[in-house]
């Protein structure tokens, strides 16, 4: 059996060293056809030069250096499109997700499961990160069929086979997690430690997180149109009846006319629409936006240079 690593590496040249050497460790327990891919997401510091120095001493060590940032999910997508593993692991590179773990993954593979996700016991992550997760899985379990587990991480295992439909989807706002949920086939959850970062700090902002979450509930789900529609029945309604029970007030002398409070009330029911109209229109721009931008039909990376491929 052969076995595919994957892991997007941005601004982590000082745990690139140690993420390759934990990496052969555990996996020549197991195998030694193996291949260890770490793309280089546009990196500003010497990510790839100690990339470059890995592939050097080792030729199951690949680099792929794309030509600028374009996220995680896309540095994802360049590794899997090279990998030619029958077992395909993704891992970060921050080391949180220790590689320890590789023996777990291999044990389920090996009882014929096609997907295993893993699910941590423990969150070292940020608080800040813990919040955007928090945001998008509620998000998701509102507006979407499928529920979400907070707990599931981004270490995952998959077999050959799912690769193949992985590598068509051409989604330029993908996140691989969902891509995997939504392929369905055998699946399994392993338990797992989440670890402190190995070295730096994470480079998600809070608002890239809380925007990551919101792009992957846009690209994963469309009922957030059907919840405009079903609130600006529901706010008619309320006004159609409102309007009769303030008229029949009126004409059963129970209500006496008061300019000023008939204004107000008329003033904080427009503002409130109008809010609930740009609100509306902004939803759907947001999806014509979507639709745009995959009509246009880019690249979803583009590779630099590549070493050992």
């Amino acid at each position: 059996m052969k076995i595919s690593v994957i892991s997007p590496v941005y601004q982590a040249q000082n745990i690139i060293d140690e993420l390759v050497k934990k990496l052969i460790i555990e996996l020549e327990k197991n195998t030694n056809d193996y291949e260890i891919l770490l793309v280089d997401d546009g990196s500003k510091d010497d990510s790839w030069i100690k990339i470059k120095e890995n592939c050097e001493a080792n030729s199951k060590v690949k680099g792929i250096k794309l030509s600028k940032n374009f996220g995680q999910h896309f540095a994802i997508f360049a590794g899997t499109k090279n990998a030619t593993g029958d077992f395909i692991l993704i891992i970060d590179c921050d080391l949180q997700d220790d590689p320890i773990y590789i023996q777990n993954f291999i044990k389920e593979f090996n009882k014929g499961y096609e997907i295993i996700f893993s699910r941590r016991i423990s969150n070292k992550q940020s608080f800040f990160k813990r919040l955007s997760s928090i945001i998008f899985n509620l998000l998701i379990n509102i507006f979407s069929e499928e529920k979400n587990d907070l707990k599931i991480g981004s270490f995952v295992g998959f077999t050959k086979k799912v690769l193949v439909p992985f590598n068509k989807f051409e989604d330029k706002n993908r996140q691989s997690l969902q891509i995997l949920k939504w392929l369905g086939f055998n699946s399994t959850t392993i338990k797992i430690n989440h670890n402190d970062r190995f070295s730096g700090q994470s480079t998600y902002s809070f608002s890239k997180l809380v925007d990551l979450a919101l792009q992957g509930l846009i690209n994963h789900t469309d009922n957030l149109l059907k919840f405009i529609i079903y609130l600006g029945f529901f706010i008619s309604l309320i006004s159609i009846f409102s309007g009769i029970l303030i008229i029949i007030r009126y004409l059963f002398g129970y209500m006496d006319i008061a300019w000023t409070n008939v204004i107000v009330s008329i003033v904080v029911a427009i503002l409130f629409s109008t809010g609930l109209i740009l609100a509306s229109i902004g939803i759907v721009g947001v999806y014509i936006g979507k639709i745009f931008s995959q009509s246009k039909k880019r690249p979803l990376f583009i590779v630099d240079k590549q070493l050992n491929i």
